[in-house]
């Protein structure tokens, strides 16, 4: 008997778009070929990322978080905003507080004005070079110089948000210039596991502007971690207050630092489409070794 066409829906929060599966309604063993396909926006439905999940019925409510090349996330805030979302919008919960697990770690947050705008809380940001990771001696990287191979030196602040980051001063990069430099970032040889890089602008104390290279997903319209961590890389070096607008392509996150430390953010998401994957897809895939059927 010939299985019903997997199901996908897409979602998109401030232009960070993903591809939700959902294990109920989409029979795929999910692989990285097949997120690599499935995020190609010529030959798949397109997105910067996959979530696969709810991996669990019950709270905390399980996801893995795909990045486009495939690799797997610790953690994204977008991408958990998302999946808040997916989950209310189909019926595993309907109260406003909610837990989702991704790897090992459990994130709090709640739905506000009816479903579209999620808060979630992510954490406290870490600072130590041991904990985001950074191969360096130095306990912590703040405003600190570092010298790219092809002989740029900039000044970056590192922190983990729950994933790695790599803050960047932007003292006025075209948009070209963050692409090249993100990317060599991503790979630069103190993060033994990659980061996400932010440019960040700081426009007065309530207000910050980032663009972002996004690991495993290259120049990316919104981040929720990646605001977090900028956010928190300019709390820290005492450039704005406890609660702020994080500016980007796609949209605005709010963040605020509550006194334990913990940073809340506050954004919108939209559910664009809900489809099957076609049997040319699933075809397709199967050839190249993608299908995971």
């Amino acid at each position: 008997m010939r299985l019903p066409a997997p199901v996908f829906h897409k979602y998109q929060a401030l232009g960070n778009d993903y591809i939700v599966l959902d294990p109920r309604d989409c029979k795929l063993e999910v692989s990285p070929p097949l997120v690599r396909r499935l995020c190609d926006r010529h030959f798949g439905v397109g997105a910067d990322g996959v979530l696969f999940g709810p991996t669990s019925e019950m709270e905390p409510f399980g996801v893995v978080i795909y990045n486009a090349d495939g690799s797997t996330a610790e953690k994204s805030g977008n991408g958990l905003r998302i999946f808040a979302r997916y989950l209310h919008d189909h019926g595993y919960f309907a109260q406003p507080d909610f837990r989702l697990q991704v790897g090992t770690q459990v994130v709090a947050g709640m739905r506000l004005s009816g479903g579209s705008l999620i808060r979630l809380d992510m954490g406290v940001a870490q600072f130590a070079t041991s904990a985001i990771p950074v191969s360096t001696t130095e306990p912590e990287l703040l405003d600190s110089a570092v010298e790219l191979p092809e002989g740029t030196t900039l000044r970056i602040s590192c922190v983990s948000m729950g994933n790695p980051h790599c803050v960047v001063m932007d003292p006025g990069f075209s948009t070209a210039e963050v692409m090249r430099l993100g990317a060599l970032l991503e790979t630069h040889p103190l993060f033994p596991a990659r980061t996400n890089v932010q440019f960040l602008v700081v426009r007065d104390r309530r207000h910050i502007g980032i663009r972002i290279w996004e690991r495993g997903s290259g120049y990316t319209l919104s981040s929720g971690s990646s605001s977090c961590a900028a956010a928190a890389v300019a709390r820290r070096l005492g450039l704005v207050d406890a609660t702020l607008t994080v500016e980007m392509e796609g949209g605005a996150i709010e963040v605020t630092f509550q006194p334990n430390g913990a940073v809340l953010m506050t954004g919108e998401v939209a559910h664009v489409a809900t489809g099957r994957l076609a049997p040319d897809f699933m075809a397709t895939s199967a050839r190249d070794g993608a299908s995971g059927v």
